[in-house]
């Protein structure tokens, strides 16, 4: 599992970049309230996946979804969160959902031009 407590930590590139976005370009943040920043950030997904897990479980699911996060959000009184993740997720979805169309259609297209070579090349070696 976990060898040391910091393997728990969010990395600090990331964290950084977040304070970053969340800020105004003026601020300046100490390396310490990085840290404290990084481990609170840790320890809220650590207790949100543990919450969601034990829902899961109630509910004799093996594995932990997206509304499992967001009903263990809404229990905690993390409420106001939902709706902006509730958004994030459609179009987190969306984008995966586009992705694979676009894929298959790349897939059928290649499929198609092979089929039509070799028609050609049947047709070329017919004519002969």
């Amino acid at each position: 599992m976990v060898e040391r407590i910091e393997d728990l930590n969010l990395p600090n590139a990331v964290i950084g970049r977040l304070i970053k976005e969340a800020l105004p370009e003026s601020a300046s943040v100490s390396k310490e309230a990085r840290a404290a920043i990084a481990r609170a950030a840790s320890v809220f997904a650590i207790f949100v996946t543990s919450s969601s897990t034990a829902l899961a479980h109630k509910q004799n699911h093996k594995t932990i979804t997206a509304k499992d996060i967001l009903q263990t959000l809404t229990e905690l009184d993390f409420e106001s969160f939902v709706p902006s993740l509730t958004q994030d997720l459609e179009v987190y979805r969306k984008m995966v959902k586009d992705k694979k169309e676009s894929k298959a259609s790349k897939k059928d297209s290649s499929t198609t031009e092979n089929a039509n070579a070799i028609a050609t090349a049947a047709a070329e070696v017919a004519a002969e």
